[in-house]
């Protein structure tokens, strides 16, 4: 199929898993499944489990997990969103019910819990001493934590477009090499970059976005939930996207794409989210959750792995782990 080609001397061997329906994607992909890239992988809302689970896989095999409840002892349905391994080996999570920071050993060194009313979906590592979350609510805000201290340094509020709704302002928020914040704002249809105190100081406008980068040439890349990914220059001008008719091109049915990175060698990462647009989950294994596309659009690794012991469930963010940089530095565009 147009669109699908093998990076070289590696063959195509992923097939689907049996009985799985075939409409999602096709039977053969490209790539070498769970062995083409180390990496983190995290998702919200696998209401198939009890527990939602992350997981750290290294050579094509689940080498670590951590899983916390489904819902709290309240019934509040609890999501991975934000997921980023640092370079001393420490988790920095959002889990929607608040933050935290795992060790490989499973303890937790720092947690924050929201306040009933609101949510945390972003949590950023700024070097290894503090982490930026996000905490959905009104009001929205920034919040700046040592988390050597457990001391929050600073808070930012930040506009939104439905005060009343927090699950639907935002999902992922970053803090920029430039002292920024750059916010997706899911429920004002565009993504607006704020100062440090909070002024803003650069916006465009883009239908329900999940994720902002920016990137080194100064351009930002923005992910949708309505199944696209956009490159934007500062002018707002698009000078790359890939999207469901890309995608189907290579008989991939690409649904919400919410995490993203742009990798060094100038491809993208791109999840797609299918829980709500698959409507019955025995259907899920038919689907990929994570693409890998050139910037000429065409995928040299699918991922879809619906079985266990990496049974992964649907997927929001995935860190590759073989990338040069630091990740609590920002090196990693994700």
């Amino acid at each position: 199929m147009m669109g699908v080609v093998p990076r070289a001397g590696v063959a195509q061997t992923v097939a689907a898993p049996a009985g799985a329906p075939p409409a999602y994607s096709p039977a053969t992909l490209p790539g070498r499944g769970l062995a083409e890239h180390p990496f983190l992988y995290a998702g919200e809302w696998d209401y198939r489990k009890p527990e939602q689970t992350m997981f750290i896989v290294r050579d094509g095999k689940v080498q670590w997990t951590y899983a916390i409840p489904i819902r709290t002892a309240d019934s509040t349905l609890q999501e991975w969103g934000d997921a980023t391994l640092r370079s001393d080996g420490n988790i920095v999570f959002s889990r929607k019910t608040g933050a935290g920071i795992v060790s490989p050993d499973r303890r937790l060194l720092w947690s924050y819990d929201a306040p009933k009313g609101f949510e945390v979906h972003v949590a950023q590592p700024i070097g290894l001493d503090r982490v930026m979350i996000v905490q959905n609510g009104n009001p929205a805000k920034a919040m700046f934590f040592n988390v050597k201290t457990n001391t929050l340094e600073k808070e930012i509020r930040l506009p939104v477009g439905n005060p009343a709704n927090s699950h639907g302002q935002f999902r992922a928020v970053r803090y920029t090499k430039a002292g920024t914040i750059l916010a997706a704002h899911m429920d004002w249809n565009k993504v607006a970059e704020y100062d440090s105190t909070g002024k803003a100081i650069w916006e465009v406008a883009v239908l329900s976005p999940w994720t902002a980068l920016r990137l080194p040439n100064g351009n930002t890349l923005v992910s949708s939930n309505n199944g696209f990914v956009k490159e934007f220059t500062p002018k707002g001008d698009v000078v790359w996207q890939y999207d469901k008719g890309d995608a189907a091109a290579a008989g991939i049915r690409l649904f919400n794409t919410q995490g993203i990175a742009r990798l060094p060698n100038g491809n993208t990462i791109l999840s797609s989210w299918m829980a709500n647009g698959i409507k019955d989950p025995k259907e899920w294994p038919g689907a990929v959750q994570c693409i890998e596309v050139t910037p000429d659009k065409k995928i040299v690794w699918a991922l879809r792995s619906w079985d266990e012991p990496a049974n992964f469930g649907p997927a929001t963010t995935i860190q590759l782990l073989d990338l040069p940089g630091v990740p609590e530095n920002g090196d990693l565009i994700r």
